[in-house]
């Protein structure tokens, strides 16, 4: 959970663990307690509390990033425009009057892989089980509807189920959405297909009430000024590994995982201190990270500590270092060290 500066100055330092989300098991619990509360509700003439799990999952760069920044407010997500970029649950929480929408944004669907694919994978799949609506984002310029590995994911969804078919902004004919909504009707029975864009928000709103209307009745599983339930940590990697997407090439973002030492907040001078390593495969990627006279990490570094100053509110200052290790990707406990292998 985000802390204003003005919370942090009343508070003192943040802790930077977030408090875990409830056991799903918990999500099925209680049911005389989510009846008084309801009845309650009912009695005073208010609408019943919603609030519940809701998964996006698609193919790598379908948008479902940039769509779980839109509907939760905040950019919580890495957006790029090279595919899988998200390697873990990332989850965003949206607060309204009578709801709370707990978004998880998943890794982007693909077959095959070393053993960071294959966490990638189950953590999508996972998803898919373990909440109460799976919303399918589609690119609607894509060349293959419906997709095969896409409806092979919603097998195990147990809940609700939404089709976004998103990027209708780079549709020029809106007359050609209509045989792409037919076809993915006709593969699946879905609760509702939406066309959207979730970079200019057309549809968005929709998007959000229909899914508002198929969360379960149940009080808030969150405080209501949550945003999300990942540390502060997890963004503070995230923000630094998406800056090497945007200013790296070829294959070295994809061999970057960053490890945060330290996150503490200093009082002279007054700033948030952020501490971290990146890590690599090669030497020669480490050379392309550092830059001639160490160019290239000052960049990485100048542009995260903007993106995090915005984030946090208050002055940051970035210790970056670049370490080697070799072949992480397929390496368990390497997996385990950067929080990218499942435990249960």
């Amino acid at each position: 959970m985000m802390m204003s500066e003005e919370r942090r100055r009343r508070e003192g330092p943040a802790d930077v663990r977030a408090p875990a989300p409830p056991a799903q098991s918990d999500l099925g619990g209680g049911r005389e307690e989510r009846a008084s509360a309801r009845d309650d509700r009912r009695k005073g003439g208010e609408a019943p509390l919603r609030a519940g799990f809701a998964a996006l999952i698609g193919r790598p760069n379908a948008g479902k990033s940039t769509l779980l920044n839109r509907l939760v407010g905040e950019k919580l997500a890495i957006v790029s425009p090279r595919p899988q970029t998200t390697r873990n649950r990332v989850t965003g929480i949206r607060n309204l009057p009578a709801a709370q929408i707990v978004f998880v944004d998943t890794p982007g669907l693909h077959a095959g892989g070393d053993k960071l694919g294959t966490f990638m994978m189950e953590t999508a799949e996972r998803a898919v089980k373990d909440v109460d609506l799976v919303c399918l984002v589609v690119d609607a310029t894509a060349r293959e509807h419906p997709d095969p590995l896409a409806l092979r994911a919603l097998a195990d969804a147990r809940g609700p189920l939404v089709c976004a078919i998103n990027k209708t902004d780079r549709v020029r004919s809106k007359s050609a959405l209509l045989p792409i909504i037919d076809r993915w009707r006709a593969a699946r029975a879905f609760d509702e297909i939406v066309p959207i864009s979730a970079l200019d928000g057309t549809n968005c709103e929709r998007l959000l009430a229909l899914i508002v209307e198929r969360l379960p009745e149940h009080p808030f599983l969150f405080p209501p000024d949550a945003t999300s339930d990942q540390p502060e940590t997890f963004y503070v990697a995230e923000i630094i590994r998406e800056r090497i997407f945007h200013l790296t090439h070829q294959d070295v973002p994809y061999a970057v995982a960053v490890r945060v030492d330290e996150l503490a907040e200093r009082r002279r001078p007054e700033c948030l201190y952020i501490r971290a390593t990146i890590f690599v495969e090669q030497d020669s990627q480490r050379g392309i990270l550092i830059g001639r006279q160490g160019a290239m990490l000052k960049r990485i570094g100048t542009d995260a500590r903007r993106t995090l100053e915005a984030f946090f509110g208050v002055k940051v200052f970035l210790d970056l270092t670049v370490q080697v290790r070799r072949n992480w990707r397929k390496d368990e406990r390497a997996l385990m060290e950067f929080g990218l292998r499942m435990t249960s």
